[in-house]
């Protein structure tokens, strides 16, 4: 009862958020398309602009050529080094943020109506003539080769890059987008010029827009801002092949608590089944302390501080994961129960109880999501590259609601497959050795 109050007033208090969300579909004169969520109440915009790639487009033998390339986008443009660019954006009381990812790089924009014209030159100078000056090169490129050295003590990054590997090989999934020393190191300006011109191109995309602003003013703003990027850019990788099979992989590392990551092939986003399969991980493992994960590892065995699953579909390939931290000694007993819930969830299916309270929980959260301007923005984009309809706000619960106790069964006996299940635990764990199913 506790739970489905909660879940009830947490519909109640998001509904207003929800209600304010009415899409439309901006055309520019020069043919970009965009959506667009209207509020005039402030003088305030959200720009959201992503690019389908994302660091998948590195060249070959230029790993980290489009996060190196990213992460100097905000190190000066046009007439601006790196220091007057920066005050510049200070001035214009604005923030850009620029991000990559295996399939995008984002940038996001904030900023005032009265500003809006010179915030776009700055941004439109961002995208079309980043300087790349040597010394910001430098800067930035010391920072990546920093935190790649930190990677490589850090259980939890040793674990992801082992684990993609051997999901995803060579496939640019397989490798850590940020580069390896020896690549970064090696990358010089011209480098990060292919990269710019690989990323930036009108064939892959995608505006969200909210706030102070007119589909009209809107529409100008994007054939000033993108009207002038090429049509195309690099070809994108083709689809990755989910390489991983069962067993356990030991990583040995020098730490008193392992780090395991487990994962089996996954459900792609666009397959009729995805709800079901959003609504049973949620039973068992990507929830709350509800989830049948955290009940069995940490609440009744006391293995663990916390125990997720989670679905990644990706646009090129797509599997299902969990994470989970135990002391050496007992991260062993944690695999097991984490490989049997598996099992049993995949044989028996779940309770018409927890489908419920499942429903409960996500529809009710659903609506906090849409808590400001900017993330709403960055939801608009993410729903254009997911191909969803304009409705999908509306409708989103109502497929969530749709799921009927046998869809969720069915989907887990052909879903969760424990035999194919893969660990890969770094760590000195006890019990524990490298086998393959």
């Amino acid at each position: 009862m506790r739970a489905l109050f909660a879940g009830i007033l947490l519909i109640v208090l998001a509904l207003p958020a929800v209600a304010a969300v009415k899409i439309q579909e901006v055309v520019s004169p020069g043919g970009i398309t965009a959506w667009l969520v209207e509020d005039h109440s402030i003088p305030f915009t959200a720009l959201e602009l992503r690019f389908r790639g994302g660091t998948s487009l590195d060249a070959p033998g230029k790993r980290g050529a489009v996060n190196l390339m990213t992460g100097l986008l905000e190190e000066g443009a046009g007439d601006l080094d790196a220091r007057a660019y920066a005050r510049e954006l200070e001035s214009l009381a604005a923030a850009f943020s620029f991000d990559s990812g295996p399939d995008t790089v984002s940038i996001s924009a904030r900023f005032l109506t009265e500003n809006r014209d010179k915030v776009m030159d700055l941004l439109h100078d961002t995208i079309h003539a980043p300087r790349f000056d040597a010394e910001a090169v430098e800067r930035v490129r010391g920072q990546v080769l920093s935190g790649l050295r930190s990677d490589a003590n850090d259980p939890d990054e040793i674990a992801g890059l082992a684990f993609r590997a051997m999901t995803y090989g060579d496939h640019p999934y397989g490798s850590d987008g940020q580069g390896t020393i020896d690549s970064v190191t090696a990358l010089t300006r011209d480098d990060l010029l292919a990269a710019q011109g690989a990323v930036f191109a009108r064939d892959r995309l995608y505006v969200g827009a909210v706030g102070d602003i007119s589909p009209q003013e809107l529409g100008a703003l994007l054939d000033a801002l993108l009207g002038d990027l090429p049509a195309t850019g690099a070809p994108l990788p083709g689809k990755a092949d989910v390489t991983i099979s069962g067993g356990v992989t030991v990583v040995p590392y020098a730490t008193p608590q392992s780090v395991a990551l487990f994962g089996q092939r996954g459900i792609d986003r666009h397959d009729p089944d995805f709800f079901a399969a959003y609504v049973l991980n949620t039973i068992l493992g990507g929830g709350s302390f509800e989830s049948r994960l955290m009940s069995e590892v940490r609440e009744k065995r006391g293995l663990t501080y916390g125990v997720y699953s989670y679905l990644v579909p990706r646009d090129l390939a797509s599997v299902y994961m969990g994470s989970v931290a135990s002391a050496n000694d007992r991260i062993g007993e944690a695999v097991e129960v984490i490989r049997t819930e598996w099992a049993r969830l995949a044989r028996d299916g779940v309770t018409a109880e927890e489908l419920d309270k499942a429903k409960t929980y996500l529809t009710g959260a659903y609506p906090l999501r849409f808590d400001g301007n900017e993330r709403i923005a960055g939801i608009l984009v993410g729903m254009q590259m997911d191909d969803l309809p304009l409705d999908y706000i509306e409708t989103r619960n109502d497929k969530v609601n749709a799921v009927t106790l046998e869809d969720a069964n069915r989907v887990a006996a052909e879903l969760l497959d424990p035999e194919h299940l893969h660990f890969v635990v770094v760590g000195q764990p006890e019990g524990l050795e490298t086998t393959t199913n």
